[in-house]
């Protein structure tokens, strides 16, 4: 694993406002349920959370949770992690489990740094980081999720040919994602063509915070990257 000195402190909010009676239920009730192992008790293995699954995916900051429960619903025979440290996203994706009946997400309850470090090498297919905080002050940037220490964990964990899949509407955020993916020489940018990275690819939902967005003229980009 990584040594735990090189990671960040987490910075951000933790609840938006109360939760209304049927969330704080989920929370309390069913969050239990399909929490994945404290990464702080040691290493976890993602293939004991999902006997028999084809592929193991995992979300950064999964927000509401409607870019997660889509995946799987659209995927039932692939295992997704999602963490998430604010309450509210929490809540919201519980609720999104619960009327689909979902079996196959498990969620990391807090930082996703800590779970990232205790998961084994090349046990992801998939990586997303959708829309991360931008943290646009300058002095601000060393809290950014894209980050030299993020790229390598990124790189052990997916294995070869897996996806790195990051959005983001801040073009800021855009240029600094591309440029520290570009010292990072265990991943190549998969885009050849303009609309390879304009336009939302069809296995890419939509999430309210992306359609926010773009109604306020800042269009997102898809980033994707395959690790070598």
């Amino acid at each position: 694993m990584t040594d735990r000195k090189y990671i960040p402190n987490l910075y951000g909010r933790r609840i938006d406002k109360p939760l209304r009676e049927r969330p704080a239920r989920l929370m309390a009730e069913l969050l239990p349920t399909l929490s994945a192992p404290d990464p702080e008790a040691g290493a976890v293995d993602p293939a004991t959370l999902f006997p028999g699954a084809e592929e193991i995916w995992l979300e950064v900051g999964f927000g509401g949770g409607e870019h997660l429960a889509w995946q799987a619903q659209e995927n039932p025979s692939v295992g997704l992690i999602g963490a998430e440290p604010f309450v509210n996203g929490v809540a919201k994706l519980l609720t999104k489990i619960d009327e689909s009946g979902l079996q196959n997400i498990r969620i990391h309850f807090g930082d996703a740094r800590p779970l990232l470090e205790a998961l084994p090498d090349a046990s992801l297919s998939k990586l997303f980081v959708l829309h991360p905080d931008p943290w646009p002050k300058k002095r601000h940037h060393k809290r950014r999720m894209i980050s030299p220490w993020f790229l390598a964990e990124a790189a052990r964990l997916l294995a070869p040919g897996g996806e790195l899949r990051v959005a983001s509407d801040i073009p800021d955020y855009i240029r600094w994602t591309l440029m520290h993916v570009r010292n990072e020489p265990a991943f190549e940018w998969t885009a050849q063509y303009a609309a390879d990275w304009k336009v939302r690819p069809a296995d890419w939902p939509e999430t309210r915070y992306e359609a926010k967005a773009a109604r306020e003229g800042r269009p997102p980009a898809y980033l994707i990257f395959r690790r070598r």
